[in-house]
């Protein structure tokens, strides 16, 4: 083979070549220039209602949580986040006439951010996070109404690179909702309930595998 014909081969092969480079050079970018999408499993605590008519206090039940994030990046090497949760939750029976536990559903959606405290997100470390938006109360019993009050998530995190585009992190938040209701949360015309609060606060323990893209 002559070395013309060489070269010639040589130069039909160097697009793919700088392919095979590029696509190399994408998987061991620093995180901190990607996106990311993280999913969460934890536990959520803490909350409570009033029973306006005796004054009794209605413990929202504590239990598994699950939520997820979108996180994009900011040129000053912040990243902005949304942020969903999801936690099966309860109150008491007794308020509602019921025997059991009525079943109530409470999602936390918050638009927010991320920053790093010490580190980055290439090289994990301690961040800040927190964010804006609603919570929305779902009851699983007829005859009562879903409701959805502003609300707001602070908290604190680690994050543990285990590959270039995958990670580990561990979260705390404190959920803090407006409720502001005077009498009749949960309740439209005809119903017999009346439950009061001003604000509800919620402690959340998370822990999410992260995957950039």
């Amino acid at each position: 083979m002559s070395r013309s014909m060489t070269l010639t081969a040589a130069h039909r092969f160097e697009p793919v070549r700088m392919a095979l480079a590029a696509a190399l050079l994408a998987l061991v970018l620093p995180c901190a220039a990607q996106s990311a999408i993280t999913v969460y499993a934890g536990a959520r605590a803490g909350g409570a209602f009033t029973d306006e008519v005796d004054g009794r206090t209605l413990t929202l039940e504590g239990g598994a949580t699950w939520a997820a994030s979108l996180d994009w990046p900011l040129g000053d090497g912040r990243q902005m986040q949304l942020f969903v949760s999801r936690q099966r939750s309860g109150l008491p029976g007794s308020a509602f006439g019921e025997a059991g536990t009525v079943a109530v559903d409470v999602t936390h959606v918050h638009v927010g951010g991320r920053v790093f405290i010490d580190g980055d997100a290439a090289r994990g470390g301690a961040y800040a996070v927190g964010g804006l938006g609603v919570t929305h109360f779902s009851p699983g019993l007829d005859g009562l109404t879903s409701e959805t009050r502003p609300s707001m998530n602070v908290g604190l995190g680690l994050q543990w690179p285990l590959a270039p585009a995958v990670a580990l992190r561990a979260e705390l938040r404190g959920h803090v909702t407006l409720v502001n209701s005077r009498g009749g949360f949960f309740c439209s015309g005809g119903c017999v309930v009346s439950i009061k609060g001003d604000t509800l606060t919620q402690a959340e323990a998370l822990l999410g595998l992260s995957v950039g893209f």
